[in-house]
């Protein structure tokens, strides 16, 4: 079985402590789960640049590229402790709320705090 990859935004604190502890879980139950920060990856394999990486979790499985709520989905799945949140975002009535929470909400939110973190630091040196 190939493994599931997630590529998330290594500059994201909460992205990054989220990761972990996902990571953190993977590795105790010696899940196929590979994670990897964007700043430190092929991004042409994902078939996505940085700005798109930042924006959005990203996950291959099976040799397709899942992002967004499905990425979580996808990642979740493949966690015991965590399937629960696959099956309950997948839900009919949930799903569509969940998606929108994640598209208009949280995504752009964090991004949003990504490129305020990117503007800072260009503005330090």
């Amino acid at each position: 079985m190939e493994k599931t990859e997630v590529l998330y935004n290594g500059d994201c604190p909460i992205c990054s402590r989220e990761i972990t502890s996902y990571a953190r879980y993977a590795a105790s139950q010696a899940l196929a789960l590979r994670f990897q920060a964007l700043q430190d990856s092929d991004l042409a394999r994902w078939g996505v640049d940085a700005d798109a990486a930042a924006r959005r979790l990203h996950v291959l499985k099976d040799g397709r590229v899942y992002d967004g709520l499905e990425a979580f989905q996808v990642l979740w799945a493949d966690m015991p402790r965590f399937a629960w949140l696959a099956r309950l975002t997948g839900l009919p009535l949930i799903r569509p709320l969940a998606r929108r929470i994640y598209d208009h909400v949280l995504a752009p939110l964090l991004y949003w705090m990504h490129r305020r973190r990117q503007a800072r630091s260009k503005d330090l040196h």
